[in-house]
């Protein structure tokens, strides 16, 4: 008895699925890319700094002279080492690997990588960081959050800016808020319901750096938060800026509920539980 097709070959749902994890895959891999391409250069100072410091050693032969520059190929190699690992870190496919999780070292890491692209387009970050418990997360996924977000502020102020990072601590619910604040252009309150659909997008296309544009970014951030059991809000005022809220359950609260490893993460449109875009500055 011959086999139907409809039993060998998936099903069109399946196919769709099976796409939707490849375009997830590709937008990380794309984020990864321009990630290398900015530490790159910053990698290139820092070799540049080792390599002077080393020079000045050998010329020099009085211990205190050769001490401080030992002391300054030690601190250059340790920035090194710090962004090698925050890149390793974001690479690694570690979708089921939600454990405890240092969110400040987590955003310390983060900003470390982007450091030079905020000093090259004159963005200075604040940040202000309450005592939060460990939060339960897969740490690779939530800087990915943290990267699109952070991109996100940076192209909403090109002549420059700040941003604001904070870290509060829900005790009511046992959840930590993460927020990322910007001063920007705001975001229209006729687009500000669409910003968490996939390609949607209010950018006319990727800026000088060759970051942004897809609409992408957003609807995986969503998807991601919502995968740890989390959520996301965005307020926002025309031409006084956004700012992101992103709700982690604590490693505490996880243990009580049990909550299971994160899914693979996929563009699946699913409704955003409760009313999660409001217009209007959180300050």
């Amino acid at each position: 008895m011959a086999t139907s097709s409809s039993q060998v070959e998936p099903s069109l749902r399946e196919q769709v699925e099976a796409l939707k994890g490849q375009l997830a895959s590709a937008q990380r891999m794309t984020a990864l890319g321009e990630l290398v391409s900015t530490t790159t250069h910053e990698f290139n100072n820092i070799l540049t700094t080792i390599l002077n410091y080393a020079k000045m050693g050998l010329r020099h032969k009085d211990g205190p002279s050769r001490d401080k520059c030992f002391d300054k190929i030690l601190t250059a190699a340790n920035r090194a080492a710090k962004i090698t690992n925050g890149i390793l870190g974001m690479a690694r496919n570690r979708a089921a690997g939600q454990e405890p999780t240092d969110l400040v070292r987590l955003i310390e890491d983060t900003l470390l990588l982007l450091e030079r692209e905020m000093n090259k387009y004159r963005i200075t970050v604040e940040k202000h960081f309450q005592a939060v418990p460990p939060a339960y997360v897969a740490g690779n996924q939530i800087q990915q959050v943290l990267l699109n977000v952070l991109i996100n502020a940076r192209q909403a102020m090109p002549s420059g800016g700040r941003v604001a990072v904070k870290l509060l601590y829900d005790a009511e619910n046992d959840m930590i808020d993460l927020v990322i604040r910007d001063y920007g252009c705001g975001i229209p309150p006729e687009k500000l319901p669409h910003i968490f659909e996939a390609f949607y997008t209010t950018k006319k296309g990727p800026d000088a750096s060759g970051k942004g544009g897809t609409g992408l970014g957003l609807s995986m951030c969503r998807e991601i938060v919502e995968a740890h059991r989390g959520r996301i809000r965005v307020d926002s005022t025309l031409g006084k800026g956004t700012a992101f809220t992103i709700k982690l359950p604590t490693a505490s609260l996880a243990a009580r509920q049990r909550v299971p490893a994160a899914a693979p993460i996929s563009f699946q449109q699913s409704a955003i539980s409760g009313q999660q875009q409001a217009v209007g500055s959180r300050q």
